[in-house]
C-alpha cells in the first residue's frame, strides 16, 4: 500500500514535470511579489530575481535527471535483450 502511494509522488513523464515546474514558478513570483513589498528598491528587485532563477535551476535539474533515467532504462533494455 505504501509503495502505491509513493508512486504518487515520483516524476515519470515531462508532462509532469511541466506542471511541477509551473506550480514551483508560481510560489516563487507570489514570494517574489511579497518581496517586493516588503522591500522596495533594488533589494526586493535582487530577491524577486533569486526566486525566479531558483525556479529556473530546478527545472533544468528536473528535467536533465528526466532524461538521465530514461537514457538509463534503454541501456538496461538494451543490455538485457
Amino acid at each position: 500500500m505504501l509503495q502505491k502511494i509513493g508512486r504518487l509522488f515520483v516524476i515519470k513523464t515531462p508532462w509532469e514535470a511541466y506542471l511541477i515546474i509551473y506550480a514551483l514558478a508560481l510560489g516563487a513570483t507570489a514570494r517574489g511579489s511579497a518581496y517586493l513589498e516588503q522591500y522596495p528598491g533594488w533589494g526586493g528587485k535582487l530577491l524577486f530575481l533569486a526566486c525566479t532563477c531558483a525556479v529556473f535551476m530546478a527545472g533544468a535539474k528536473i528535467l536533465d535527471c528526466l532524461r538521465h533515467e530514461r537514457a538509463a532504462k534503454a541501456i538496461s533494455a538494451k543490455d538485457e535483450g
